[in-house]
């Protein structure tokens, strides 16, 4: 059985980064989020023409859509004031790809979080509760470094790493638009530079929490 527990304790270890950037991740797709984002300072301008409610009403409008089970008609159907739609064919189109990868992400983070605590509750019942934190702590440690490792990668060459990243969920260049395009206009590089920057954060400071914590807590054992 110790091994087993041991074998458990490394699961719980491998489970930890993906809890805590579902964590993260599932804030960032909140009305809140985009209601601060777009109010910090040095947060570029729409040049087309979008005012920053303007941004903030169309952008929860398109988490709206994400989190959703509407069809694409929900996005499809919007107008702004003058007739014209909000997004154009080629949009509408990435936009269900993204919901396509979005949702099962979600339902994946939330499985894991819900494993997580399962296992927490069987740990504390069945006598491997040290095996348990102890692969908390070694998750917090795991979740620190790929933080850093990515974050070293994106600091070098955003551009690059939001490439490689759409590159690995979307095929071919769907992902790319023109700069009066609504997605460009409402979640311009700066957007997702700043929202990689917040979920790493939050990724490292409670991987960094978890790892220097619990490692008095298991010293104190």
């Amino acid at each position: 059985m110790k091994t087993m527990h041991k074998v458990f304790s490394w699961i719980v270890t491998l489970l930890i980064p993906i809890a805590l950037t579902f964590i993260g991740v599932r804030f960032i797709l909140t009305h809140a989020y985009l209601q601060l984002i777009y109010t910090i300072p040095g947060f570029p301008p729409d040049s087309y023409g979008f005012s920053q409610q303007d941004r903030i009403r169309w952008s929860q409008v398109a988490w709206d859509y994400l989190l959703n089970n509407a069809d694409i008609s929900f996005l499809g159907d919007l107008k702004i004031s003058d007739g014209s739609p909000v997004y154009n064919d080629r949009e509408l189109s990435h936009m269900h790809d993204v919901k396509n990868v979005i949702q099962p992400s979600l339902r994946l983070g939330i499985s894991v979080c819900f494993v997580l605590l399962a296992m927490g509750i069987w740990a504390r019942l069945s006598g491997w509760w040290k095996e348990y934190i102890r692969g908390i702590w070694r998750g917090g440690w795991v979740t620190a470094g790929l933080v850093a490792v990515i974050g070293l990668l994106a600091i070098i060459s955003f551009w690059q790493f939001f490439t490689v990243f759409h590159e690995l969920f979307f095929t071919g260049n769907s992902w790319l638009f023109l700069y009066s395009d609504t997605l460009i206009r409402l979640f311009p590089l700066r957007f997702w530079q700043d929202t990689f920057a917040y979920v790493g954060i939050f990724a490292l400071i409670c991987g960094l929490v978890l790892g220097l914590s619990l490692r008095l807590r298991l010293k104190r054992k």
